[in-house]
Formats: structure tokens, C-alpha cells, sequence
């Protein structure tokens, strides 16, 4: 039998690391008699790359969608009999770790998934992404009998299809008295907790025990072994440890508690566990359904105190171990100093902890892992009915930002460029700066891209500066900051209002939500002013973003009615037996007019709204995709009431509109239909067009301005590119949608 893990893999100092790599070696006979074959698909972190031990095949990055599709390509090309995931919240990417879910999709053997965390009350998409695991998995791992039941009430889950496997420790052993005298701790009292440390771990409640517990015990030492935690480094840096360090300074002691910053070998660990008299756990929450530590503790024979989270009520049951309430300091003295008074007390603990550990030994998980994964692969289960495929990421190139990074300076996104090369002459306009705004916090909001969030206050800025007195914009500057225009087009005012709506809904930081907020309501009282359709269209669909997250401001939903009764209003005056569209042309970024629209039936109600969007789709669709790709209406003479349309000058910007147009389309029906629409809209880039060629340069990394008749403008500016990535983000998010709408129905 062959096996594939997926999981985060050693040399990554990650819990579920360390586990996956145990459980390798007690499945494939490094550890136990099993003798099973096995390869890894490891989870890399965002720019982390890491030296693999030979069983590591291939890696995946953690918020590459593509590299997930990938590795179950190469498994299902591998012999592998059957996989086994480790699921853990935070380790795989896109929203909630929703990226693992086509991975899973796309298998073709069946796969059982060890449930390391089990939420009580899980966000939505939290829920939906564990029970859609759960619903694909064939059998569901959990540790303990409290998971078992989470799993049945709050997910649905039948028992039936869940197996307690407990939590395996190493079969290693140190006398105390050695490991003492190893350590120097010979004549000490030693209380430990190690592990990942963050501010969920409690530590500080030791602390504020100790000053009494010393003043008996003055011989007593408390280390705290282990790294902070990689995430909390991320957001927080080492606030917790520092804090810890100055409690230590208040409560003056200072020669009983050693903290050891450090990431060891299990070898190591189970000789500080050994020469331990007591360990703590005293974590501040209930929330866990698996502790790592405390098994290692359990297995170790160590006598444990620790707060009655749901893995500690179950594992020191039955005179394991010892608990006090959460952040009860006068209890956990109280208990410290009777385990001190009463050695024999703690000697029966230990005792009672090491039998238990005898029987979970990772050879002895191991060889119920081996026994639950060849049980199923003999049951050969029929996998057909869950393969659907909508989109395939694989076949897009990367995402990329480079060619953004070379249109941008320190005042904003350059408007053109010859070839790849920016083209300064051109200087800057407001539409670039609006658009680049948008895809950057799309690209932020996705994957926390920290080039996206670099650039963002750029464009940002660029908005402010053009805003006028009066709250209009202007649109132009040229390269060394001169206003090129008192005021700009109302195309450009709406394009600027779009991206600070969906700012408002997506704001980085508060910064930047406070500054746009102030640009977007000094905007508004030139909002009844607008005469443009189209500037009227991104008007609308900013005014929706910014009402995605107030939804209750009154006097922006009567402004959305109003604008959005005067293109129904164009819609009706223009509406023919043979044409349904709001001008007598067809022009340029004709698929922002329904976008808007469709935008706007989520808040306006009255059905009017929603059939003018969709007929003017349906219409616009007749014309544009009508060959079974995307041909769109070309800028060179458009398309009249009657003539034929301009097949060239074709512009990125209506492909996008075309992207978005369906999108939302879908966010309203659910209807999948529209997603493969969008697919085949976004293809348009790719070369799936009239010339059939791709308008994507995959050594600059930006998109040529257009389809002309002499083949592709190679010219490479601000808006087709930003008009590629925004449509590129937004086929990534259809197909975390449908795969979450698919999760859902099953």
C-alpha cells in the first residue's frame, strides 16, 4: 500500500509538522512494524522555501491555488493508494483554508482527514469549509471523544463515519534523577511548559502563582521552553514574551523562572519532561480539541496541572492529572503547593500518566492509521459522483505584479508605455489610479499580497490629490505634477468612486478607511450631477461596495435609486423589437452598463432593476459571444442600431466588464452557467479571441493594449494590464465560490 500525507512538513517548525512526520515513520516502518509506502505533499508558507528530507515529492505554496491542483495531478499519477490530510485551520491557503478543497476535488483515490482543531462555533466559512472536508473525506480522524461529539451536533457529522485515534508520543524514556543532573537542575523543584508560545497559553497565571509557591519552595524553578509563535511573530512581534519578561520583574522573581526561546528535538524535549516534577498547560480557553503537549507530557509520565480545556478533561481523566479553572491564579498555588507537600500525591500521577502513554505510542498509531487506511482502500469507494469541474487554474500563469511595479512611481501608476517600458511622457491619470486602487486591495484582501499593500497608499494619495474643492476630480497630471485639466471626465469621477467604495468594505488598516471615507463623502454631492451613462454605471457599482458594508445609510440608497432609474430610464427610451441596450450603440465598456445594474438589484428591490441588467446582458452576450469565445465590439467604429460591428481596436476593458458582468451575475443567480461564461470572457486574454492570440506577455508580465488589425498592440499601458489582473482575481474568487456553492450542496 502507498500512501500520500499532505500536511506542513519538518524542517518547518510547525506542530502539525512535527506530527505529519511521526506518523510518516510509524506508517512506513521507520517507527513500529508497519511497512507501508509512503511520499508528502508539504505546505510551504507564503515566501518560506525549505530543505526537505528525500519523502517530500513536491511542496505547495501555501496561497497558490494552482499548486494545490497540481499535487493532486501528481498524485493521482503516482500509484498512491490512498492519502491522509492534516487539517488544521492557518495552514492552507485562501479564505478559511477554502484552496484545499479543489485539491481534494480533483483526487482520484480516496483520502481520510485527521481533524486537528474542531471549532464550537465556527465563522460560516469556517463551517463550510471543514464540513465540505468532512462530506468528501471517507473517514474523519479525531483524538477524543469530545471531537466526536462537536463534530455530530455541530456539524452534522454521522458517527458512523468518525474513528478516535489518539494523539501518538514518542517511545523514548530518561530516568529524572539523569536528566536532572544533565541539566543542573538537580537540587530544584522544576514546573515546565513548552510548546509554541502565545498569549492563549497562559502563562502569566504561573507566574502570579509562584511568588507563594516559592516562598515554600524556594528551591523551585519554572521554565518556559519554546519559540513564540510563528503567526503571533507576524502580527505581534515578541509583545507576549516581553510582557511575560516585566511580570517576571514586578512580581521579583526572577531567579525561579527560565525562559528557553528555543525549538528542540523530541529526544531533548522528553529529557526536560523527564527531569520535570510537575507540567503545566495552563492555557486560557476551553477551544482545544488537541494538545500535542500534553501528550507528550502523558506519554513522558509527567505529573500535569493544567486549565480544563476539552483535550485536558479527557486526557487526565481518571487520575491523569490535575486541573484548576481558567486564569485562576489562588487556585493553581493551591494545587502546586499540595503536590509539593504530598510527593506521593505526585508520584501517583506520574505513575497513572506513563501507563496510559504506554498505549499511545506512535508505533500504535501508526498501526491503526496503516489498519484504517488499508480497510479502506479495500472498499474501493466509487469517487465519480464528486467530480465537477467548472474552472481550471492550472492552465493561468502566475500571478504577478511586476509590470505594475514598473508603471508605478512615488506619485502614482503611469498612464502608458512603449512595449513594456513606461512612458513618462503620458504622465498619470485619475482612471489608472482608481483601477490600480481596486486591484491591489483585491490582490490584499485575497492573499495578503504585501507588494499590493505596499503599493496602495500610492494610488491612494494620487485620488486625494486630484480631488478638487468642490469634491470633483481632476484627471490628468503630467510627469512633473502639473494639472493637465480643471476637471475630469465623469467616466473618470465614477471609476474613482467605485474603488473607494469597495475600499470602505476592504480597508488594509484604519488609515486607510478614514481617508477614503473622507474622499468618497466629499465626492457625493456631485453624484445628482452626472450625466454620462457611464460615469453614472461606476458611480453605482461604488456607491453598492460602499452599502455592502452600511447598508442601513438611507441617503446613499436613494442616490442609487436615483441613478440607477436614470440608466433604466436610457434602457427604455433606447429598447427596440431588435435592440435592448441604453444608446443607439454599442461603444466602449459596454458591460460596466448591465454590471451596475445587477450591482444595484441586491439593494433595490422594486424587479425592475434586476430584468433591465439581465436583459441588457443577454443582449450584449448575443452580440459579443455569439462564436462560443468573446469577440468584442471593437473601438475603431463600434457597432450602430442595424450595422455591423467594429471587430478591432478590441480593448482590455471591455473583456474585463464582460468578467465582472458575469461574476455578478452569478453572485445573484448561482447559477454556474454565468461562471463559465466569465471563464470563457476571461479567456479573451489568453488567446481565445478573433485573432487568436494571447494579449498577456509572459515576459514582461503585462497585457498588450489590444486586438487591432495588424495583430496585437504590443504597447503595454496601466489599463490593459490592471484590466487583466482584475479580471484574473476575479476568476479566482468565481472558482473559490463555486467550490464553496458545490461544498454547500453536498
Amino acid at each position: 500500500m502507498k500512501i500520500s500525507f499532505i500536511a506542513t512538513y519538518p524542517p518547518r517548525q510547525c506542530g502539525i509538522g512535527t506530527f505529519t512526520k511521526n506518523l510518516f515513520d510509524a506508517v512506513t516502518g521507520s517507527q513500529g512494524n508497519n511497512k507501508s509506502q509512503g511520499i508528502v505533499i508539504a505546505v510551504d508558507e507564503n515566501m518560506q522555501h525549505y530543505d526537505y528530507p528525500k519523502e517530500v515529492v513536491m511542496s505547495i505554496r501555501q496561497e497558490e491555488q494552482a499548486d494545490y491542483l497540481k499535487a493532486a495531478d501528481l498524485i493521482n499519477i503516482s500509484g498512491v493508494d490512498i492519502c491522509i490530510l492534516e487539517h488544521e485551520f492557518g495552514i492552507f491557503g485562501g479564505q478559511n483554508g477554502i484552496y484545499i478543497l479543489p485539491f481534494l476535488y480533483r483526487l482520484e483515490i480516496p483520502f481520510l482527514v485527521t481533524l486537528h482543531t474542531v471549532l464550537k462555533n465556527p465563522s460560516y466559512n469556517e463551517r463550510a469549509v471543514l464540513k465540505e472536508i468532512c462530506k468528501l473525506a471517507h473517514t474523519i480522524v479525531v483524538m477524543n471523544k469530545t471531537a466526536v461529539e462537536m463534530l455530530v451536533e455541530e456539524y452534522e457529522i454521522p458517527a458512523s463515519r468518525i474513528v478516535i485515534i489518539e494523539h501518538g508520543v514518542p517511545d523514548i524514556h530518561f530516568d529524572q534523577k539523569s536528566s536532572k543532573k544533565e541539566f543542573r537542575l538537580s537540587s530544584k523543584k522544576v514546573l515546565l511548559t513548552f510548546g509554541f508560545i502565545g498569549r492563549n497559553k497562559g502563562i502569566e497565571t504561573v507566574l502570579m502563582a509562584l511568588p507563594e509557591v516559592t516562598k515554600r519552595y524556594p528551591e523551585l524553578v519554572y521554565i518556559v521552553l519554546g519559540k513564540t509563535h510563528p503567526n503571533v511573530i507576524r502580527h505581534s512581534g515578541e509583545e507576549y514574551r516581553v510582557y511575560l519578561a516585566s511580570l517576571v520583574q514586578k512580581l521579583k522573581i526572577e531567579k525561579y523562572v527560565i525562559f528557553l526561546n528555543e525549538f528542540i528535538s523530541e529526544s531533548e524535549l522528553f529529557k526536560y519532561l523527564s527531569a520535570a516534577d510537575i507540567y503545566l498547560t495552563p492555557y486560557t480557553g476551553e477551544a482545544q480539541i488537541s494538545s500535542g503537549t500534553l501528550s507528550y507530557a502523558i506519554g513522558a509520565g509527567t505529573a500535569v496541572i493544567s486549565t480544563p480545556y476539552w483535550h485536558a478533561k479527557e486526557l487526565l481523566a481518571n487520575d491523569r492529572g490535575r486541573l484548576f479553572p481558567f486564569q485562576d491564579v489562588s487556585a493553581l498555588r493551591d494545587i502546586l503547593l499540595d503536590l509539593l507537600d504530598n510527593p506521593e500525591e505526585m508520584e501517583k500521577l506520574r505513575h497513572n500518566a506513563f501507563a496510559y502513554g504506554r498505549g499511545i505510542t506512535w508505533a500504535k498509531t501508526g498501526e491503526k492509521y496503516a489498519a484504517l487506511s488499508a480497510g479502506i482502500v479495500a472498499d474501493q469507494p466509487d469517487l465519480k459522483e464528486r467530480k465537477e469541474q467548472v474552472l481550471n487554474p492550472l492552465i493561468l500563469p502566475p500571478f504577478q505584479l511586476d509590470h505594475v511595479l514598473r508603471l508605478t512611481d512615488d506619485t502614482g501608476i503611469i498612464q502608458h508605455a512603449k512595449y513594456g517600458i513606461p512612458n513618462l511622457k503620458e504622465g498619470y491619470c485619475l482612471d489608472d489610479n482608481a483601477r490600480a486602487l481596486l486591484m491591489v486591495l483585491m490582490a490584499y484582501k485575497r492573499n495578503k499580497h504585501p507588494l499590493a499593500l505596499q503599493l496602495s497608499p500610492t494610488y491612494l494619495s494620487y485620488i486625494n490629490y486630484m480631488q478638487r474643492e468642490d469634491g470633483a476630480f481632476r484627471n490628468f497630471l503630467s510627469f512633473n505634477r502639473s494639472f493637465l485639466d480643471e476637471v475630469g471626465s465623469e467616466d473618470a469621477f465614477g471609476r474613482a468612486i467605485w474603488s473607494l467604495g469597495y475600499l470602505l468594505g476592504n480597508a488594509p488598516n484604519d488609515a486607510y478607511y478614514q481617508t477614503g471615507r473622507e474622499i468618497f463623502f466629499d465626492a457625493v454631492p456631485n453624484f445628482h450631477l452626472l450625466r454620462s451613462m457611464r460615469g453614472i454605471a461606476n458611480t453605482v457599482i461604488g456607491i453598492c461596495y460602499y452599502l455592502k458594508s452600511n447598508p442601513m445609510d438611507e441617503e446613499m440608497i436613494r442616490a442609487l435609486r436615483d441613478l440607477s432609474d436614470k440608466l433604466v430610464a436610457e434602457f427604455e427610451q433606447h429598447k427596440g423589437p431588435d435592440w435592448a441596450w441604453f444608446e443607439p450603440i454599442l461603444a466602449y465598456d459596454n458591460g460596466l452598463l448591465p454590471l451596475s445594474l445587477l450591482h444595484a438589484a441586491e439593494f433595490i428591490k422594486d424587479g425592475q432593476v434586476a430584468r433591465t441588467g439581465f436583459e441588457s446582458m443577454e443582449f450584449l452576450a448575443g452580440i459579443t459571444l455569439q462564436n462560443g469565445y468573446l469577440s468584442i465590439v471593437g473601438n475603431e467604429e463600434w457597432y450602430k442600431r442595424n450595422g455591423v460591428a467594429s471587430g478591432f481596436a478590441q480593448q482590455p476593458l471591455d473583456a474585463l466588464a464582460m468578467v465582472l458582468m458575469y461574476h455578478q451575475a452569478f453572485r445573484l443567480t448561482r447559477d454556474q452557467a454565468y461562471v463559465s461564461k466569465l471563464y470563457t470572457c476571461f479567456m479573451w486574454f489568453l488567446g481565445e479571441n478573433d485573432l487568436r492570440i494571447s494579449l498577456y506577455d509572459f515576459e514582461t508580465k503585462g497585457c498588450c493594449d489590444g486586438l487591432e488589425s495588424y495583430g496585437v498592440n504590443r504597447n503595454q499601458g496601466a489599463e490593459s494590464t490592471l484590466a487583466y489582473l482584475i479580471s484574473y482575481l476575479t476568476v479566482l474568487e468565481a472558482f473559490e465560490e463555486v467550490t464553496k456553492m458545490q461544498a454547500e450542496v453536498l
